[in-house]
């Protein structure tokens, strides 16, 4: 938890952005595995920990703006927890350490929340993930669980996204205590893959790097030998000489801030000649669009540029043919790339997903694509100083996509089916880092890890 002052100051920046009503705002409960005492690892919302940073379950906050009082409704433990749980805090001790005078019972909330609406105030509440909290918002609110997130405050929404979109040094510091345990990961993933190991022997190794060092995972880790499955958390596969694997893990730091790293790995230590072709295509999009990133610069045409070298490189080889500018205006590159570029990184490792992207990544000026491929660009507006963004491009060989464009003649102009047909069984290479906006340039956060062919493959040695 950061000082109490670093709260404090959020909570009125948030107070300049809002004019009336009550912001209401709700932490995250614990949740069961197989009984109620037997719980998954606690993870707090990251707006809460955002704007009060206390990290346990159980508690509420509201911003009472008509009135300018902020107030935390939580629990005070009893004897009874304190025999499993040893001395705690009481709740107005722990609403001090993140500078609110305030505190109430838990539920003291209902009838707060009711008085406030009997006065025709408004409550402001942002979007819900989690099947207890729109419970909750139910029973203060009485709004079907169903219907709960038709009535989030967009104005809410925005001024948390304009917050929390620029980082502080104090969170880009933490961001590197993230990056420097996913260096760790990545590292120990080069040294031990070799082939005759299952895909879970170097993942759950990883793991437990993260949880030694900080939080644990900032998301389901992605090691796989078919890297070519984007989301693959399956880890049962026996890795074999000759083929890659993909890690695409990050860690979080004690305060919960993200790192989201990939490197791609030969299991037997030496890249084919095959797959050098495509690492270095897929490295070459990545340092030019990392060197594009600067303050005013669409992340759309960062990502565009990402994918206009991706298809030369692909042309070059002959898997692609024709313009390559006129290859990804038509979207024939999706077929390899059909992600997009980056994210924006934080509490969250997608930051704000929760909130919706249409607030995070677009605004009034750029709007959200269609075409295949494209529309999956999580983050395409002008970027900012302060911003922390993932440069993540790749190239995948899909064959069940393979299959329907073929069939479908998909592209056919820009495409050689026949060619790509021997890069059928290769998987999937993807390279990213975490890109810091500064003042007129960018930065690449954390130490520097194994990266070009001749540092990957000394770390596998």
């Amino acid at each position: 938890m950061f000082a109490a002052e670093i709260y404090r100051k959020r909570r009125i920046g948030l107070k300049k952005l809002m004019k009336e009503g009550v912001l209401l705002f709700l932490g995250n409960e614990e949740s069961p595995m197989n009984y109620p005492a037997n719980p998954f690892h606690f993870r707090q919302d990251s707006t809460f920990l955002y704007y009060w940073g206390l990290d346990e379950p159980g508690l509420a906050a509201v911003i009472d703006l008509d009135n300018d009082r902020e107030i935390i409704f939580g629990y005070d433990f009893t004897i009874d927890d304190i025999i499993w749980m040893g001395p705690q805090p009481t709740l107005k001790q722990r609403a001090g350490k993140a500078g609110v005078k305030n505190s109430s019972p838990t539920g003291e909330l209902n009838e707060y929340l009711l008085d406030v609406m009997r006065k025709d105030r408004k409550v402001h509440y942002l979007p819900q993930y989690r099947s207890d909290s729109l419970v909750k918002i139910e029973n203060l609110l009485g709004i079907h669980p169903r219907f709960v997130n038709n009535h989030v405050s967009v104005p809410f929404i925005k001024a948390v996204v304009r917050q929390r979109a620029i980082k502080s040094s104090e969170e880009v510091k933490d961001i590197e205590v993230a990056l420097e345990i996913a260096r760790e990961m990545h590292i120990y993933a080069m040294k031990y893959t070799e082939p005759g190991k299952t895909e879970r022997e170097i993942a759950g190794a990883v793991e437990g790097i993260a949880l030694s060092r900080g939080w644990g995972l900032s998301f389901p880790i992605i090691f796989s030998i078919h890297g070519e499955t984007l989301h693959n958390h399956y880890h049962g596969n026996i890795m074999k000489k000759g083929q890659i694997a993909v890690n695409d893990s990050g860690a979080e730091s004690l305060n919960h801030y993200a790192s989201d790293i990939t490197r791609t790995i030969p299991v037997s230590g030496k890249f084919t000649a095959q797959q050098t072709e495509i690492y270095e295509i897929v490295l070459k999009a990545q340092l030019s669009a990392i060197d594009a990133m600067k303050p005013g610069k669409k992340f759309l045409d960062v990502h565009l540029l990402a994918c206009k070298i991706i298809a030369q490189g692909l042309i070059d080889m002959g898997i692609m043919k024709g313009n390559a500018s006129e290859a990804v205006k038509q979207g024939a590159h999706a077929l390899f790339m059909p992600h997009g570029l980056g994210h924006m990184m934080g509490l969250d490792v997608h930051d704000m997903e929760n909130l919706g992207e249409q607030y995070v990544g677009y605004d009034e000026k750029t709007k959200r694509s269609d075409q295949f491929g494209l529309a999956y660009l999580r983050m395409a507006r002008e970027l900012e100083q302060g911003h922390v963004m993932t440069v993540e491009p790749g190239i995948y060989f899909i064959p069940e996509l393979i299959d329907l464009w073929e069939s479908e003649k998909k592209h056919s102009a820009f495409i050689d089916y026949h060619k790509v047909k021997s890069f059928r069984n290769l998987g999937g290479i993807r390279i990213e880092d975490n890109v810091l906006i500064t003042r007129d340039d960018h930065r690449v956060l954390g130490k520097p890890i194994p990266k070009s062919i001749p540092e990957v493959e000394a770390a596998c040695s």
